[in-house]
């Protein structure tokens, strides 16, 4: 209110994109959210309720693919909907190349030279303590080496009540210049993470996606990203299977969409 913006920009799906939202649009300050139009049709996620929500409250929607284009005609808001490609694709581009020009600054120190690299952290899976067993257990018996940056949340679970596999290298979180040094070193990605399946697929990683669904349907095509859930079996198939079997597709845009968003709002 004391700064009275011309537009609110929201961005994702966590709980502050949907505060934003309702913020602005009660006290009637145009609404643009980035990142919109996806969804895992999953009500139990609270993600998915903070999308919804967001995408309808909201003045002008930047979707990031034809599927979330699609998915907001579906609902009746195409009127208000702009295909803009997707700006962590600017972003995996811009500092991609600061991380190649000095490939040395971002090694994480006393992982193995090769590895796969994984995350967790969906509620789904840390407050699940069957899920999480079942993520650990997989991860042990699947002959790999494994670079685990540990979410606080889950390190918090893990306290006490389970045992770490001597094949898993727990790590601090790192950075954002770091983490794409680790996905570019790595074998394959493990994750729950919607943005490390598109980061993985822009770096040319397989993945193997640790949930029943995904929001990044374009990353399933040709074997980019597998959904295993969490049973340990299906995971460790994954891992084994995980081969693209062609050139991953251009579906996220040019590179340019936070360009293309600016502009719009702008004019």
């Amino acid at each position: 209110m004391n700064e009275k913006p011309d537009w609110v920009l929201i961005y994702g799906d966590t709980n502050s994109t949907l505060a934003g939202a309702l913020a602005a649009v009660k006290i009637h300050i145009p609404v643009a959210h980035v990142e919109a139009g996806l969804r895992s049709f999953n009500r139990i996620m609270p993600e998915e309720i903070n999308r919804v929500v967001a995408d309808c409250t909201s003045d002008l929607l930047f979707a990031p693919t034809v599927t979330a284009v699609n998915n907001l005609e579906r609902e009746g808001l195409s009127s208000k909907t702009r295909f803009s490609g997707d700006v962590m694709f600017d972003s995996i581009l811009f500092y991609r190349n600061l991380v190649d020009q000095d490939p040395g600054r971002y090694v994480i120190q006393g992982i193995p030279g090769e590895y796969l690299l994984a995350t967790v952290h969906r509620a789904e899976n840390t407050d699940n303590a069957e899920n999480l067993s079942s993520i650990l257990e997989a991860f042990g018996n699947s002959g790999k080496q494994i670079v685990l940056p540990l979410h606080p949340r889950t390190k918090k679970l893990l306290a006490g009540s389970h045992s770490i596999p001597a094949n898993i290298h727990v790590i601090e979180p790192v950075g954002y210049l770091e983490m794409i040094r680790l996905i570019s070193g790595a074998d394959k990605v493990l994750t729950d993470s919607g943005g490390l399946q598109k980061e993985a697929y822009f770096l040319n990683k397989p993945c193997i996606t640790l949930r029943t669904e995904t929001e990044w349907t374009e990353t399933l095509h040709d074997g980019w990203n597998i959904i295993a859930g969490t049973g340990p079996a299906a995971i460790i198939s994954a891992i084994q299977k995980a081969s693209p079997s062609a050139l991953r597709k251009n579906e996220f845009g040019d590179g340019h969409a936070a360009e293309l968003i600016a502009g719009i709002l702008v004019s």
